[in-house]
């Protein structure tokens, strides 16, 4: 089996595939500070109410985009499961995409990993949009190669500067408000953040597809996804696993499994 590690500024996910087959995945928020023992005391618990052993975990792959979290999660897979874990990025271990940017090696691994499952699921050209911390908007080529991309703030970030900048205006959530025109504080907030992002989108889209000069396919993640898509035609599908996916995708690669 192979446990698959997505750790993100926000969340860190795990995923154990069997096979193709993603047979658990858990989701946790992230944690800089967090110790090896700590996530393999969370961790094995819920693998074991999952029936799966740390023995059965054969080998381990982990996208990663917070430095200090990288020490703790190979500590994790060597001292919990006995394998060496794969990191994405890092020398030895291919992508099987070409990266056509001026500087390759600052592009985010998740962002990778998307557009290599991306292109196996869907085929190219795409723009993938991820809606974490940042929002992402990446372009993958019609051979699947990463081709650039978009980075805007995050909602939730922006949610959090508002709310941390304006004295009188309080925390809110990310929703869908009942008009685009408020009738008071919180509903004139709700709208700004969700039409806005809405309108994000769209020009967003509209723009990289003119630039490209060509149809491209529209793939969302991210935990909001759902959310903005069902509000716009802009975006095509939703998948919500394709970085886990993705992480698969390089193992088997790595493995040189067909």
């Amino acid at each position: 089996m192979l446990l698959a590690i997505d750790s993100g500024n926000t969340n860190i996910s795990f995923a154990v595939f069997n096979g193709e087959e993603a047979v658990a995945k858990w989701r946790a928020s992230s944690r800089t500070d967090k110790t090896a023992d700590e996530h393999a005391v969370w961790l094995t618990q819920l693998m074991q109410l999952a029936g799966i052993a740390p023995a059965d975990i054969e080998r381990a792959i982990i996208a990663n985009v917070v430095p200090p979290a990288a020490y703790p999660l190979r500590s994790l897979c060597q001292r919990y499961f006995n394998v060496t874990p794969s990191f994405v990025g890092e020398p030895g271990v291919k992508i099987g995409v070409p990266v056509r940017v001026d500087r390759p090696e600052q592009v985010g691994v998740d962002r990778l990993v998307n557009c290599v499952a991306a292109q196996e699921t869907y085929g190219g050209p795409l723009i993938v949009i991820d809606f974490g911390t940042a929002t992402t908007f990446d372009i993958v080529g019609p051979d699947g190669g990463y081709e650039g991309g978009v980075i805007a703030p995050g909602i939730n970030l922006s949610i959090d500067a508002l709310y941390r900048a304006a004295a009188q205006l309080p925390r809110i959530t990310p929703e869908k408000p009942d008009s685009v025109i408020g009738k008071a504080t919180v509903p004139a907030m709700k709208s700004g953040v969700f039409w806005g992002y809405i309108g994000l989108i769209e020009g967003l889209v509209s723009r990289i597809q003119e630039e490209y000069g060509q149809p491209m396919r529209v793939i969302s993640t991210g935990g909001l996804a759902p959310l903005f898509a069902e509000a716009t035609d802009a975006i095509g599908e939703v998948d919500g696993d394709i970085t886990l996916r993705g992480l698969y995708l390089i193992d088997r690669l790595n493995r040189g499994a067909s």
